[in-house]
């Protein structure tokens, strides 16, 4: 709202001025500065334009501070260092804020809009139950694809299962040896989730012993359903469930191989064929097709692209794990090896979580044997707080989580701390209802520095959303709800929202309480981005 305001009025600057009006940038930034002192909010907008403008950043400043002094929603506007620019925003313009926030869709944007995504995650070998990892990127991953939704595009969240491969071979084979009682193969799966898959192919079809293809179909879309279940209990569902088998069945990865060969992207040597991905960025050149004449793991992967963009989506992200660095390359030079854009890829790379608990890692899973599953840590701690401990962290660095914090019902514990927030204002409409108390809306009333602090800190929400899809950073809106709660409960111990007693309701206790009410519907809106429950009563 204020960036909008601030870059309506730098473009007429331009304009009248008659100065380069491409300068103008595609967005203004408006952020809250580290010191109160410095005013309620601070742009760089005239550092950002200046040069390809040509007039100095200081000089701009002063020309916008002066054409925003009179703005009904500016109070103050002043200059600071090489061209920054300091803005207090009028009583007029909180009250603007609260009714925002107050309307549905609060946070929402359309800067997406007509934008077909195509968002891949999770996507684990189903050979097993989904590990950490896979749970950093459920949580992730649904998070991401709901705030590009807030944000207008149109996302497809989409699990790509592998289920061609040598993996599946060993899980097969470990399946058998499973069902006759027999060690688990050198390179194989062991847990008791093996063991209870292998019973119940039998259960299904007692001869399966003797045709490995029917304990494939049987025991690999038993682990799959599986798979899909835990998904689903731990809040993420998907659109689309792709199967990798499928593009070798089709005969497309032979048909994008064949293009890649017809336009000289690929060359043969030692009876091989290579793509040429040094030519597009890689840092070496691909095997496509294996000596032996069987594709590489690139070549499902190639096929795979050529399907996605086949079906209409601007822009592929790919969520991977920590082990898969290259493939941010190898993904761009594919796409521009098929004379696509290399900009409608974009490959996410995540970090390894682990678990502690009193103040030792967790190592051994009950059920998977050798790893932590999500459903491990789902028993523990529950999905909520699964969830956002997955999500409130930058996927670009490894992460701890803490069993007993998360158990703890106390402000240490950041997921109860929001939510005990959220709750305490549904606690306080509940009470104000009882006592026939209604909301008020003058504004004017709310000078307490506390009630400007919740003010401000939730006219932040659109620009913290905004921020999170622009950069792929879902952890910005765990960060501002935890920023938020802050905000929220030193405004409740410093400003009394409902009359105490005997005492008589005032404008100031209604219009209190439609702040409360604002503020509960931000924590509602965010926590919901997260996928994480908003609860009433804690």
């Amino acid at each position: 709202m204020l960036a909008d305001l601030v870059r309506t009025t730098v473009a007429q600057l331009l304009a009248d001025r008659r100065l380069d009006t491409t300068a103008l940038p595609e967005q203004v930034t408006v952020e809250r500065p580290r010191n109160p002192e410095h005013g309620d909010y601070a742009t760089n907008v005239a550092l950002q334009l200046a040069k390809k403008a040509g007039v100095a950043p200081r000089e701009f400043a002063t020309w916008l501070a002066e054409a925003l002094q009179g703005q009904d929603a500016i109070a103050r506007a002043d200059v600071a260092g090489p061209g920054f620019l300091n803005l207090t925003i009028a009583t007029e313009a909180q009250g603007a804020i609260v009714r925002a926030a107050l309307e549905d869709g609060y946070g929402t944007g359309a800067e997406l809009s007509g934008k077909r995504i195509n968002l891949e995650f999770v996507s684990a070998n189903p050979t097993g139950p989904i590990h950490l990892g896979g749970a950093r990127w459920a949580a992730v991953g649904d998070a991401l694809g709901r705030v590009l939704s807030a944000r207008g595009a149109e996302v497809t969240r989409e699990y790509y299962f592998n289920d061609a491969g040598a993996q599946i071979d060993r899980f097969v084979r470990s399946l058998i040896a499973a069902a006759k009682g027999e060690p688990v193969p050198e390179d194989g799966y062991a847990g008791t989730y093996v063991s209870d898959i292998a019973a119940e192919v039998l259960r299904r079809e007692p001869g399966a012993l003797g045709d490995p293809e029917t304990v494939r179909r049987i025991g690999v879309g038993l682990m799959f359903e599986e798979i899909k279940r835990s998904l689903h209990d731990f809040g993420t569902d998907f659109d689309v469930f792709f199967h990798e088998d499928s593009l070798h069945r089709s005969g497309r990865v032979g048909e994008a191989v064949a293009k890649l060969k017809a336009n000289g992207s690929l060359y043969e040597q030692d009876g091989a064929w290579w793509l040429r991905s040094t030519d597009f960025g890689d840092d070496k050149d691909r095997v496509v097709i294996k000596s032996d004449g069987n594709p590489a793991y690139i070549a499902g992967d190639i096929a795979y692209l050529v399907d996605k963009r086949g079906r209409g989506f601007d822009l592929c992200i790919y969520m991977l794990g920590a082990d898969h660095h290259g493939y941010i390359a190898r993904l761009k030079a594919a796409a521009a090896a098929l004379g696509d854009d290399p900009d409608s890829v974009e490959v996410l790379i995540g970090q390894l979580v682990n678990l502690v608990s009193g103040g030792q890692p967790v190592r051994m899973s009950k059920r998977a044997g050798t790893v932590i599953t999500m459903e491990d840590l789902v028993d523990a701690v529950g999905v909520d707080a699964a969830r956002y401990a997955m999500v409130r962290s930058s996927v670009d660095s490894g992460l701890d989580i803490d069993l007993d914090l998360l158990r703890k019902h106390s402000n240490d514990n950041p997921v109860y701390y929001v939510q005990y927030a959220h709750a305490r204002t549904s606690s306080i409409l509940r009470n104000a209802a009882d006592l026939g108390i209604t909301p008020g809306e003058d504004f004017a009333l709310l000078t307490h520095e506390r009630e400007g602090d919740l003010i401000r800190t939730i006219g932040e929400f659109p620009r913290v959303v905004a921020t999170a899809a622009e950069l792929r950073e879902p952890h910005r809106v765990a960060r501002y709800l935890e920023e938020l709660a802050g905000t929220y409960h030193r405004f409740q111990q410093d400003c009394r929202v409902l009359p105490r007693g005997d005492e008589e309701t005032t404008p100031l206790h209604q219009v209190r309480l439609q702040l409360v009410n604002a503020t509960r519907r931000v924590f509602a809106a965010g926590l919901g981005l997260l996928g994480v429950t908003a609860p009433e009563r804690m």
